[in-house]
């Protein structure tokens, strides 16, 4: 069988969300960009995302924002709960007069960026198992599983926390957090009734969206089967909490479930890390995976793709020093302080601890670092009809 050969001028590896909203960006500056996916179809692992004041300022700035903000209500304050006093605390999440977070299902989000690209643009089936520099500068030569070879002069690797593209730059490989997620759909089909309270999470009327951290049992080996993980979150992870949260997780989607340990690249390899080199880079979890503490993970895959358009929309090939240099500091504090949030609230019960989270952490830090949130990434350069591709 003769093998395929393409050139191109801008490859992305990875349609998540972090690849389709680069193309999406690329596109409105009039480059086209090419997707390559390695599944069949749209990766929609992961029921629902939060999309915060500052997501949501990238997908206005993508053309996308309208697609969503009609179908979710705005999210105003949550409450999170002392499982050992049953005390509740309120927690505004509107800062500076910018709204408050929306939470959507994570296919609509997808579906959304995919909608603006023409469909030969996303090539599902599509995995790398090599890429080859022809130059320091590129370009450079990808080959697929198929026996596809694609050369390009750009390349970005949108390809989650395990890149192939990261280990191709040398950037050290993701820590393990020692913590663990576990998320999914609650359908309540005549209706639930439910009002959010911190890890639960009304879509709409009918739909829920949980989710649950812990820290990872030493030793042990996580179950695989559905229906045995939701077993494990209502009689141990979430026994100690209100009576509701285990009467949602009842009612989960298991198609929905997922489980999986969480990991996060160390700030200081962003930071001194090789996040590009010549024209070749990466965004999304494939930069900057880190815990979910503030729900930032795709809030930062999008103001990167704002960004990357940004850069590259100016000079067509950048050698990646402006988005780094943009991206860099930012995504290093994203990780450091989901990180810390997620120590504070789960790092022990000692009675030390118990008074730093309950006197200070909630009542003065979490609001400081929701406002991580309150960031604008920017537009994208404004560009001339008869300067558009398609």
């Amino acid at each position: 069988m003769e093998k395929m050969v393409l050139e191109e001028e801008i490859v992305i590896v990875g349609a998540g969300i972090a690849g389709l909203a680069t193309a999406v960006a690329l596109k409105r500056v009039g480059i086209r960009a090419l997707v390559l996916e390695r599944s069949d179809g749209l990766r929609v692992s992961g029921a629902a995302l939060t999309l915060a004041p500052n997501a949501l300022l990238a997908l206005d700035a993508l053309g996308v924002a309208h697609k969503l903000t009609p179908r979710y209500a705005v999210r105003e304050k949550t409450c999170v709960t002392n499982v050992a006093t049953g005390a509740v605390q309120e927690v505004s999440l509107i800062r500076n007069n910018r709204g408050g977070p929306i939470t959507v299902h994570r296919k609509a989000l997808l579906e959304s960026l995919a909608e603006e690209l023409p469909r030969h643009l996303i090539r599902f089936s599509s995995k790398p198992i090599s890429i080859e520099a022809q130059a320091q500068e590129g370009p450079y030569t990808i080959r697929l599983e198929d026996g596809t070879v694609i050369t390009t002069k750009v390349l970005i690797g949108c390809d989650g926390v395990h890149s192939f593209v990261a280990r191709k730059l040398g950037l050290a490989e993701p820590v393990n957090s020692g913590r663990s997620s576990v998320a999914a759909l609650a359908v309540f089909p005549e209706g639930h009734g439910v009002r959010e309270h911190g890890c639960i999470i009304p879509l709409n009327d009918k739909e829920i969206y949980w989710f649950l951290t812990f820290n990872t049992p030493k030793g042990e080996t996580m179950t695989k089967d559905p229906q045995e993980i939701q077993k494990q979150v209502i009689e141990n992870y979430a026994k100690d909490f209100p009576p509701i949260y285990a009467e949602v997780v009842r009612h989960c989607d298991l198609s929905t479930l997922t489980l999986a340990p969480l990991r996060l690249r160390l700030p200081w390899d962003v930071i001194f890390g090789n996040v590009s080199k010549g024209n070749m880079t990466v965004a999304g979890d494939a930069m900057h995976p880190m815990t979910p503490d503030l729900g930032q993970g795709g809030c930062a895959a999008l103001e990167d793709a704002v960004v990357l358009g940004r850069h590259i929309g100016k000079s067509f090939i950048d050698n990646g020093e402006g988005y780094v240099k943009e991206r860099r500091w930012r995504a290093a504090w994203l990780i450091a302080g989901s990180y810390f949030s997620g120590w504070a609230q789960m790092g022990g019960e000692g009675r030390l601890m118990k008074m730093f989270r309950d006197m200070i952490f909630y009542r003065f830090v979490l609001k400081r670092l929701i406002g991580i949130a309150d960031y604008d990434c920017g537009k994208l350069p404004i560009l001339d009809d008869q300067n558009k591709t398609h």
